[in-house]
């Protein structure tokens, strides 16, 4: 089934001006609108197959903005102290313009089974792959901010064909992988409300929508907080859950953190280092966080300029930042320069910069606070992560933890860095789950 100019029909006004049956045609594939008075209801819980299709004007429109950026002056420091570098930038639009090609990763998504489905108001849209191993786990997999579907296309073959990847088959999962309200391919909301909480109702109604009379939930970054959130809510079907970003951080320790406060002597060398990881993003990387929390809608100049939608999602996290700017000198290291360049394009295809910042602004939840969580936990700790969690704050903020690893490589998007470590942990993770299915 295809969908010819996908941004439009999940722009709300448009679909205002279409009605719900010249939507469902557009998402049909239907090249020529019905006539609306003799035309079908359907159903809010209908699930509707997604087809990517960007039309080429919305490409050369982004080659024409790219040719036509107006640069800034180099920072005034050797380093990225000040900000995404100008030279890295300036690496990232050349190659952007010169040599990337949307239409791979649209193919890449069209050969996965997409859907899309009307959920408290809003469309979802989820890919959907049910493995070919019988009795496979299934699991609801949620991304987060500056990421999308795209982190998780590498875990996709091996976690629901794990034999052809070297795995044992009785570790097969189906996945389920949405995105995110004013993400991606999703509906953006058109009134408040959609924070973590309500997203988590969300899924946990997508999954009863599939059919799963028992499941997992993994997340990190926004994909924790909606994970952790559904943990909560505590639907039995919910077995457990994994997270590669905990929540964490004892009282003591985030009031530590706070302007004046200072580091406790008592910590082992882990709990140090953790500190001190903490203590440098809260004052040298949450600017682009506290801006989304507090102004959403001033982010304009993301929704008009690719290099400058470039430029704020590249600076989320020192580290990531770092790798990021080494690709583009020619050293991949876990993503390569397309991978930067299909998250990026995305959000610039579905005009989704200011929509999925949104987010942050109707969070009221501390981040890294822990949630009182009392269904089973598993961990990953990526050193490049914001934080590296210590396993004696883990333990602390999930009494029913079954696994925690720390794993000797990968950052903040695991999946998409080090699938293969990924897959392995989540595989290892859920396996005392399994006899619950």
């Amino acid at each position: 089934m295809r969908t010819r100019a996908h941004v439009d029909t999940f722009n709300p006004d448009r679909r205002q001006l279409l009605g719900q049956a010249a939507l469902t045609a557009l998402a049909a594939g239907v090249s020529s609108l019905p006539s609306l008075s003799p035309a079908k209801a359907v159903a809010s819980d209908a699930i509707r197959p997604f087809h990517v299709d960007v039309p080429q004007d919305d490409l050369l429109d982004l080659g024409r903005r790219l040719a036509v950026t107006r640069w800034p002056d180099r920072e005034l420091v050797p380093d990225q102290s000040q900000g995404v570098q100008l030279k890295t930038l300036q690496q990232l639009v050349q190659y952007w313009r010169s040599e990337y090609d949307w239409r791979k990763i649209e193919a890449r998504l069209n050969a996965l089974p997409q859907f899309v489905t009307e959920i408290d108001g809003v469309d979802i849209h989820f890919i959907h792959v049910r493995s070919r191993q019988q009795n496979a786990f299934p699991m609801i997999v949620t991304h987060g901010w500056p990421g999308s579907i795209i982190e998780q296309l590498k875990i996709v073959g091996p976690l629901t064909d794990p034999a052809a990847h070297g795995a044992r088959p009785a570790d097969a999962f189906d996945l389920v992988i949405p995105s995110l309200p004013g993400h991606g391919f999703s509906g953006k909301p058109t009134a408040p409300g959609w924070d973590p909480q309500r997203i988590a109702r969300a899924w946990i109604v997508l999954m009863k929508r599939l059919g799963y009379n028992r499941y997992v939930a993994q997340g990190g970054d926004w994909g924790n907080a909606v994970t952790e959130q559904m943990a909560l809510i505590a639907p039995p079907e919910l077995l457990g859950i994994h997270t590669n970003m905990p929540a964490t951080v004892p009282d003591e320790i985030a009031q530590a953190l706070q302007p004046g406060g200072s580091r406790p002597s008592d910590l082992s060398s882990d709990e140090r280092a953790a500190y001190d990881q903490l203590d440098d993003f809260y004052k040298h990387g949450l600017g682009y966080a506290i801006e989304m929390s507090n102004r959403p809608q001033t982010l304009y100049g993301l929704a008009d300029s690719p290099a400058g939608l470039a430029a704020w999602m590249l600076d989320h996290d020192s580290r990531s930042a770092a790798m990021i700017a080494r690709v583009f000198e020619g050293k991949p290291e876990g993503l390569s320069r397309e991978d930067v360049l299909d998250n990026i394009t995305l959000y610039w295809l579905t005009n989704t910069a200011v929509s999925s910042a949104r987010l942050y602004w109707e969070n009221k939840l501390v981040f890294f606070a822990p949630k009182k969580i009392n269904i089973p936990v598993a961990v990953s700790v990526f050193p490049d992560e914001i934080y590296a969690a210590p396993r004696s704050w883990t333990a602390r903020a999930y009494p029913k933890l079954m696994h925690y690893n720390r794993l000797d490589r990968g950052g903040h998007f695991a999946a998409w860095e080090q699938p293969a470590l990924f897959c392995e942990e989540v595989r290892t993770a859920f396996r005392s789950l399994r006899q619950s299915i």
